[in-house]
């Protein structure tokens, strides 16, 4: 297990197994798997390992996977054919997919999900330009019983998060797991 994914999923496995407080707040709820972006593909093929530790562990897995979150949204706008021809009348766009985005994945989790879950959250590298991840997470936790786990392509470094290895970041208070 020398590898940077066999590593971290193992920092998973020992985090996720050790009994979890009901006594903090949502944002300490969130779980941020880092991971370097260029191992997307290859974090995508061992998720089901990365389930299999949760499942042992005793906690449901809800998976919401956001990769086509976009562009599903934009094949329904009627004026996508403008927004092609002219992508900056688009940016006020922005936070109606956010909005309509958190509404249809607590929809997805909310008749599951009981304070032993795992809701996760695959694929946030799509959402990069287009939303805020840190926005997203914050929304999201409000409404999780159990644990937020975001599987996050980027760097994690003195409590600040970089989706994608970006420039600006913003400080959270999750727990980050890392092999690093």
């Amino acid at each position: 297990m020398s590898d940077r994914l066999s590593k971290l999923l193992q920092s998973y496995q020992s985090h996720i197994s050790i009994p979890w407080s009901q006594v903090i707040s949502a944002e300490e709820r969130a779980i941020f798997v880092v991971y370097h972006k260029e191992d997307e593909l290859k974090l995508r093929a061992r998720l089901p390992e990365f389930v299999e530790a949760t499942v042992q562990a005793g906690h449901p897995f809800i998976p919401l996977d956001v990769t086509n979150a976009f562009p599903d949204w934009m094949a329904k706008q009627d004026y996508r054919d403008s927004y092609f021809e002219d992508p900056e009348y688009l940016e006020g766009s922005y936070g109606y997919f956010v909005d309509e985005l958190v509404s249809q994945l607590t929809e997805q989790y909310q008749n599951q999900q009981t304070a032993d879950s795992v809701v996760a959250l695959i694929g946030c590298g799509t959402l990069f330009g287009f939303a805020s991840v840190s926005g997203l997470v914050k929304a999201l936790t409000t409404h999780i019983q159990g644990r937020l786990v975001v599987f996050f392509p980027g760097e994690y470094h003195d409590n600040t998060y970089r989706l994608l290895d970006a420039k600006d970041g913003w400080g959270y208070q999750a727990t980050a797991i890392t092999a690093f």
